[in-house]
């Protein structure tokens, strides 16, 4: 038996659920987890992610994403579908902070997050030992105003056709909109703040100045407009009028890291549908 992840969103309306199951039936197949979610059940947005297992050698996939595509079209769906024996490809951008880059290297390695890491690109050379240690390909690629575009086409010739995302682990470049025009998959960044607030440089001084209870990391796909993009993981602890802007810091890469991990295990489990600037996140 085979499993795949079908995630479907239309207007909502009746039998959507009701129509789902039934092509499942049709197709023997069997449904493991279904989850779904709409905004306004009378005349709002229907979201669903649903696993289930067929049997390849009686529905082919090509058979299964025809009869697929007629259902959607009955239910004016926008859909894909993924399967459980595809593991999916992760580029790496860095800069020097190794907090991130290190804890996805590992959860790489214990197995926790089941992906390939072709690449690690970084526009300075500290990190190239504790790459290259995972058996990774480390490259290189330093970056000046005036070389800006000369460097993102060489991140675009490493990442295209070899990964299906990239992650920003901390990478201190604002990628341009031509590069994010030309990249044609997701992008997941981590920023060390909770968005909104504290944007731009240096924001665990801003949160210190400001004399915050709480402070966060956001992972969130990234879009042209700057640090505006779908927020898909969001974490908070708390602080005290004691601890110093070392303290800050130091909660916040471990806010970073585990904020980062969640939002890349749910995209390697399809369990995020984007909306509009919004994700729907399926526990």
């Amino acid at each position: 038996m085979e499993r795949a992840i079908l995630l479907i969103q239309c207007p909502d309306k009746k039998g959507i659920v009701a129509k789902v199951s039934e092509f499942v039936f049709r197709n023997d197949g069997n449904i493991i987890n279904s989850d779904q979610y709409s905004t306004d059940p009378e005349g709002g947005r229907f979201f669903m992610r649903l696993e289930f297992s067929f049997d390849a050698r009686q529905n082919h996939r090509r058979d299964l994403e025809n009869g697929l595509a007629e259902l959607a079209r009955s239910l004016d769906a926008r859909w894909e579908i993924h399967y459980s024996d595809t593991v999916m490809n992760m580029g790496i951008l860095a800069s020097k902070s190794d907090h991130c880059l290190v804890d996805l290297l590992y959860r790489r390695r214990s197995g926790e997050l089941r992906v390939s890491v072709p690449f690690v690109a970084s526009n300075h050379e500290d990190l190239r030992a504790v790459v290259e240690q995972h058996g990774i390909a480390f490259h290189y690629l330093p970056v000046k105003k005036e070389t800006r575009h000369a460097q993102e086409q060489e991140i675009l010739n490493l990442a295209t056709g070899a990964t299906d995302f990239l992650v920003l682990a901390r990478y201190m470049q604002i990628l341009s909109n031509e590069f994010l025009s030309a990249y044609p998959h997701d992008i997941i960044n981590i920023h060390h703040s909770f968005l909104p607030s504290f944007k731009g440089a240096n924001p665990y001084q801003q949160a210190y100045d400001r004399g915050v209870k709480l402070i966060g990391a956001t992972a969130h796909y990234v879009s042209a407009e700057l640090d505006e993009g779908p927020i898909i993981e969001q974490l908070v602890e708390r602080v005290t009028h004691k601890e110093n802007i070392e303290d800050l810091r130091r909660k916040g890469r471990n806010l970073e890291k585990l904020a980062l991990a969640n939002a890349i295990h749910a995209h390697l489990q399809h369990r995020i549908i984007r909306f509009k600037n919004k994700t729907i996140v399926f526990a």
